[in-house]
């Protein structure tokens, strides 16, 4: 099977095209958006209109060889390099041979399988060993085009990984001094996250996410959901098709983000919650391992937060989770939310993500997301300010 056929970014296409028709494409790109919107399938569309051996007006013509070998993800001069798991028991130069087989099963899986969601639970990174494979492939002739084309998803993974910079500072070397006729297509979703001397050896361009009914006449046409669960999916996945594709129900019964979103919506009301005791039971429903794995969860609690300013605040018509409405009021009522206190809650979301990413204990930081949360949720009341003034009182005698 080929690629799944390219939705929208028909504006950032027709630049692309035209920068390449002019031969002002440039050697080294970052294509930035948000996670899912098809910036990696938008990189693989830029390979092939480089090969393409007759590109027209709207592009490749999808019809030479080099177009349906890219297609296929068999064209010896685009590589396509993406965030794997790290192979258990390698390391060195056995570290980056694992890596290899483990893209080429990776690839197999996605030509069985085009269309996939955006996100996995997995812990992924693009290690060393990776770029070293990159660095290897780019000192070869290229077989069939001008240069080699390499494509780097997710490639703010370089840095998190084990403390270290060496994966990112291995393919700085590699802008800095692109060997022969090589081509580099880096696509992130948190530039921030990069090297700045990387982000100042690319030249960035942004893409922006699809339109709401785009994302659900795509889910409609190419996976058959039926058009209430699309306009569903499609609203909550934020112009996202990746994403969208996520909150659909699986095997496993609700999709994964959609569980995700849940969770989140749990945390938070249970940092709302009367008794303080209802934070420890959620927190307590989580791994002891594994907090790399939460971090998407945070955004889900950030945006649970901004729609319980704007219920607190009789701003209705702005709540995203629109389908939690009513909900969101009753919490609101009953823990008698001011919404100016809420921007202290991000401070708390933000401390947790930060405790997740040095990977210490999920019950731990969850515990002390709820309780940071509660603080600056619900407003002090005088029963719990008595002691506290008593005590300072005593200690001044």
């Amino acid at each position: 099977m080929s690629l799944h056929p390219i939705v929208g970014h028909e504006g950032v296409r027709e630049a692309i095209r035209v920068a390449h028709e002019r031969g002002e494409l440039p050697g080294s790109l970052l294509l930035h958006g948000p996670r899912g919107i098809g910036k990696q399938r938008l990189a693989l569309w830029l390979a092939q209109l480089v090969v393409c051996a007759s590109p027209g007006p709207d592009g490749p013509c999808n019809r030479c060889g080099p177009c349906k070998m890219t297609l296929a993800l068999e064209h010896p001069d685009v590589h396509w390099y993406f965030p794997l798991p790290r192979p258990k028991g390698a390391s060195g130069d056995k570290l980056a041979e694992k890596l290899e087989e483990a893209r080429h099963r990776e690839l197999a899986e996605i030509r069985a399988q085009p269309l996939r969601p955006s996100f996995s639970d997995e812990i992924r990174a693009l290690y060393l060993g990776s770029v070293a494979n990159i660095r290897a492939k780019a000192a070869k002739r290229p077989s069939m085009a001008d240069g080699p084309i390499f494509i780097v998803g997710q490639a703010e993974l370089l840095v998190p990984q084990e403390a270290s910079q060496e994966a990112a500072n291995a393919l700085l070397k590699l802008l800095e001094e692109p060997p022969g006729d090589a081509r580099f297509v880096l696509t992130s979703s948190e530039p921030g996250m990069l090297l700045s001397t990387i982000r100042s050896r690319t030249v960035p361009l942004h893409v922006p996410p699809l339109p709401s009914d785009t994302v659900q006449a795509f889910l409609q046409e190419s996976l058959d959901v039926d058009a209430e669960t699309a306009g569903w999916a499609a609203t909550l996945s934020q112009g996202s098709p990746g994403r969208a594709m996520a909150f659909l129900p699986d095997d496993d019964g609700i999709g994964p983000l959609e569980s995700l979103r849940r969770q989140a919506f749990h945390t938070v009301v249970a940092a709302l919650a009367d008794d303080a005791a209802a934070g420890f039971e959620v927190a307590i429903g989580f791994p002891p391992a594994g907090a790399r794995k939460r971090i998407d969860l945070f955004t889900f609690v950030e945006g649970w937060l901004r729609d319980l300013a704007a219920a607190a605040a009789g701003a209705d018509d702005v709540v995203f989770n629109q389908d939690a409405l009513a909900r969101l009021k009753k919490h609101v009522d009953r823990a008698s939310i001011d919404p100016a206190r809420v921007p202290l809650a991000f401070l708390a979301v933000e401390r947790a993500r930060e405790l997740a990413r040095g990977n210490v204990n999920p019950q731990l930081v969850m515990s002390g997301l709820i309780r940071d949360l509660r603080h600056a949720l619900r407003p002090p009341t005088p029963w719990a300010a008595a002691p506290r003034s008593a005590a300072t009182a005593g200690a001044g005698r």
